[in-house]
């Protein structure tokens, strides 16, 4: 992050011989200023200093990611369609629909990200909104995918969602019916994604395999029959996308509390966790710290907008705190002579361990970002290798913890160096939720790093040939 993601820049380069004016930085809002304070208490809770290099900006840029994330609570959807509706005849002496009367409009594909109000984390959605135009009117496509993400920049639930978009739509335009079917996916749990763990898995690719999914749909005038011809031509349209309604509501168990982080409200005696600690006194022995945070939670709610005691909310400001918990900083020091092994002096023999699992926590938006891990190291003939489940627990170690992907690869090549004996390559695939979730929105984007140690860092050769095993296994 520069000087530039903080403010505005006025003048131009001194080596033009034009004289630099400073930075000015725009006045913060009583809310971002709120949420700053919240996250430097999330911070303190986990072990951290927010003083720290790295962590100086986090909370102002935690602010700022979720008020953006949120901004749909400031924006309607008349703001959006009006001057939007354009003229369009239908059909000119014939029987039929098409056009402004009856033609029915399908978008498909827009990706949007909303955040879950059960848990604060984002969750990707795949929208496709169809409408069938009246009063010989159409809209303008980009209003549909601008009206989608107005209800998608709130907390939400998936249903809600669909049903606010569809709602929206059709007291905004007046068409004479709206649909809308989403395709939605949630990132599991640390525990999840390392109990999924398989060498021939490759999470890294953006399939979101694994992650918890749902697809739900939301339907309103003439569409609203679902056993009508508008319906049917509508679900075969999303086929040619590959989006089979039908199959998908058979496949998918519909449940409110999608959120993978439900579980955790039963946290106490087989009770439900308190609910929101602005309300409600703690009923099991709840730490200060954890209270402290769970506070700090319902505040960023109630700044961006939100009721912290509305019922779906209740119970977010635990849910949030014991997710982040998974990533507490943690001074208990890794057994680095784990089965036996020591130095390594005499390699000569290329062994790879590929698509460890990986989920960790980006430091500078408390955002996760999760994908695999390969490894390549030399070893002595008839040396035992090192186990998968070592270097599984080693990329455990270090993830659960705030991070920054370049300083995560080269903690892994170390310490499986320090076991081994130098010459380590490691390289990580992760897609950050940071990137695809605010921002610049690259959905699909991945980030790829290397750590070379030994013989690697100097042998092109070996690094190619660990290089295009990941190549190989990824193709195949």
């Amino acid at each position: 992050m520069g000087a530039l993601d903080e403010g505005h820049f006025n003048g131009e380069l001194k080596d033009n011989g034009v004289k630099i004016n400073k930075c000015f930085k725009e006045e913060e809002s009583e809310s971002i200023r709120n949420i700053k304070e919240a996250v430097k208490v999330l911070l303190q809770g986990l072990g951290e200093d927010s003083n720290r290099e790295g962590l100086k900006k986090t909370p102002l840029r935690v602010a700022k990611a979720l008020t953006e994330g949120t901004r749909g609570y400031k924006q309607n959807v008349k703001d959006i369609v009006q001057g939007a509706l354009f003229p369009e005849a239908g059909l000119d002496k014939a029987v039929g629909l098409a056009g402004g009367a009856g033609g029915l409009v399908v978008v498909r594909d827009l990706n949007l990200f909303s955040i879950c109000e059960s848990c604060l984390l984002p969750f990707q959605v795949k929208c496709h909104v169809g409408y069938v135009p009246s009063e010989e009117r159409v809209v303008g496509l980009s209003k549909l995918s601008r009206v989608a993400d107005v209800f998608a920049k709130r907390l939400q639930s998936p249903q809600r969602l669909a049903d606010e978009v569809c709602s929206g739509l059709q007291n905004g335009i007046r068409p004479d019916g709206v649909a809308v079917v989403l395709q939605c996916w949630h990132i599991h749990s640390p525990e999840a994604e390392l109990n999924s763990a398989s060498p021939n898995s490759n999470s890294s690719k953006h399939d979101m395999e694994g992650w918890e999914k749902i697809l739900v749909s939301s339907s309103s005038g003439i569409l609203g029959n679902q056993n009508g011809d508008f319906w049917a031509d509508f679900v075969s349209l999303l086929k040619f996308r590959g989006v089979d309604v039908e199959k998908a509501r058979n496949q998918t168990l519909i449940n409110h509390h999608w959120c993978p982080y439900r579980p955790l409200d039963v946290v106490c005696n087989g009770h439900s966790a308190p609910k929101n600690p602005l309300t409600h006194r703690v009923s099991c022995k709840t730490e200060s710290p954890l209270l402290a945070m769970q506070n700090a939670v319902s505040m960023m709610i109630q700044s961006l907008g939100e009721d912290p005691s509305r019922k779906e909310l209740a119970g977010t400001p635990h849910r949030f705190v014991q997710w982040l918990m998974n990533y507490k900083k943690c001074d208990l020091e890794m057994n680095m002579k784990m089965n036996g092994f020591g130095s390594v002096h005499v390699q000569d023999e290329f062994r790879s361990e590929l698509n460890i699992q990986l989920q960790s926590l980006c430091e500078h938006h408390l955002l996760p970002f999760h994908g695999v891990v390969h490894v390549g190291y030399f070893h002595s003939k008839g040396v035992e290798p090192i186990k998968r489940s070592v270097l599984q627990s080693i990329v455990h170690f270090f993830g659960c913890k705030l991070q920054v992907q370049e300083r995560l690869s080269r903690q892994i090549a170390e310490t499986v160096s320090s076991i081994l004996g130098g010459d380590v390559m490691v390289v990580v695939e992760a897609n950050h939720i940071c990137m695809i979730s605010r921002g610049i929105e690259k959905v699909g984007s991945s980030t790829a790093t290397i750590a070379a140690l030994g013989r690697f860092s100097n042998d092109p050769k070996a690094k190619a040939v660990f290089l295009n095993s990941i190549s190989n296994a990824t193709a195949a």
